[in-house]
């Protein structure tokens, strides 16, 4: 998704209407924990630890291995 559609997005979540604004929040959620992964990745592929991306995050190391280490996408580093 590219800036345009995302700043597209972003507005309409402040719509009048209350379903295109939850539909506009849901497709923005699903981009950010899409782009999350993918920055999670290369962080890990850079040589990050689960703990400096669990500080970034401010979550757990424990939440974030859960979420992503089990995953067989990221490097094996801890």
């Amino acid at each position: 998704m590219d800036v345009e559609q995302l700043t597209a997005l972003a507005r309409a979540t402040a719509s009048e209407d209350p379903l295109v604004g939850l539909d506009a929040t849901v497709q923005v959620r699903k981009e950010m924990e899409r782009v999350e992964a993918v920055l999670v990745r290369r962080a890990r592929n850079q040589g990050a630890t689960w703990v400096d991306i669990a500080a970034v995050l401010g979550v757990s190391k424990q939440a974030i291995h859960k979420k992503y280490g089990g995953r067989g996408l990221f490097g094996s580093q801890k």
